[in-house]
């Protein structure tokens, strides 16, 4: 039976949300979780709907992408399809192909999980390897200590003070209330909590975004972020750790977040804080040419 690539309509998002969360285990490979796509849902859902493809065989969805941006697709296999040939020929097709529409003409980035197919069929199609990312984890098995700082739980009356660290945390950010409405409105938010460190004189200093992905799998930091005015005083190692204790007691199995390798504050920030970094992944990218 033939491969066949769609896109779900916004009351739909909820069953790729679900089927993205049973396709997470801590013995496969870091992808695409309900947690990207819960981040993404501060667009809105109609926007989320649109940046999002399925590819199905027989009515049974195999893979899931996002597009993260115009250029960027972002992968998840259901773990019997990582090595599907005929389901790698096909989004590697789709992916390839900019009248298909997955991705624009020039250059353009796919991000694929280790061990994938379509990476090797890409590769072998003239893609080449780009950014380098680091994935890391924390098993959450045993016990995780306190963070030694003030956490707080943030519900809509602490929106606009949540989006304000995470202004102040990336440069060029946009990110507003309205924009945390929108992601806690979504069908991934049932499983997250959206979390607040503050110093010693109630100072609120960083904060991160928790993704459960359901009882006895892997759970998701994205984002997190420390104000530029209170950094280098352990506040990313607090707020990882936070994080962490909060998706043990949703109970997750594991926490894990992917950044980019060359951000060394960010990857020293979650190593402090008891995660491990498993081996780099890169990217896949099409020269313009």
């Amino acid at each position: 039976m033939t491969i066949e690539m769609g896109r779900p309509e916004a009351d739909g998002l909820g069953d790729v949300v679900r089927l993205l969360g049973r396709w997470q285990h801590d013995a496969g490979p870091v992808q695409v979780h309900p947690g990207d796509v819960g981040w993404f849902w501060r667009f809105g859902a109609e926007r989320t709907a649109e940046a999002t493809r399925i590819w199905s065989r027989a009515g049974e969805v195999l893979a899931v992408g996002l597009l993260d941006g115009a250029d960027l697709l972002r992968l998840a296999f259901a773990p019997q399809a990582l090595r599907d040939g005929e389901l790698a020929r096909q989004v590697a097709e789709d992916a390839a192909a900019p009248g298909r529409g997955v991705l624009p003409e020039g250059r353009a980035y796919v991000e694929a999980p280790t061990g994938a197919l379509v990476r090797d069929l890409l590769s072998q199609g003239g893609w080449e390897s780009g950014e380098s990312w680091t994935p890391l984890l924390r098993d959450l098995g045993a016990p995780v200590p306190d963070p030694g700082v003030r956490v707080e739980a943030v519900g809509p009356e602490r929106a606009h003070e949540w989006a304000a660290v995470l202004r102040a945390s990336f440069d060029g950010s946009t990110f507003g209330g309205e924009r945390w409405h929108a992601m806690a409105a979504g069908a991934p938010y049932a499983g997250a909590r959206c979390l607040l460190a503050r110093d010693e004189r109630g100072e609120a200093v960083a904060v991160v975004a928790v993704w459960s992905a359901g009882e006895g799998r892997p759970g998701l930091i994205e984002p997190m972020g420390v104000h530029r005015a209170h950094r280098g005083r352990g506040y990313g190692r607090a707020i990882t750790v936070a994080a962490a204790r909060t998706l043990r007691e949703l109970g997750s199995s594991s926490v894990v977040v992917c950044c980019q390798s060359a951000n060394a504050g960010a990857v020293a920030a979650y190593r402090s804080a008891g995660l491990e970094r498993l081996p780099e992944r890169r990217d896949l990218y099409r020269d313009v040419s």
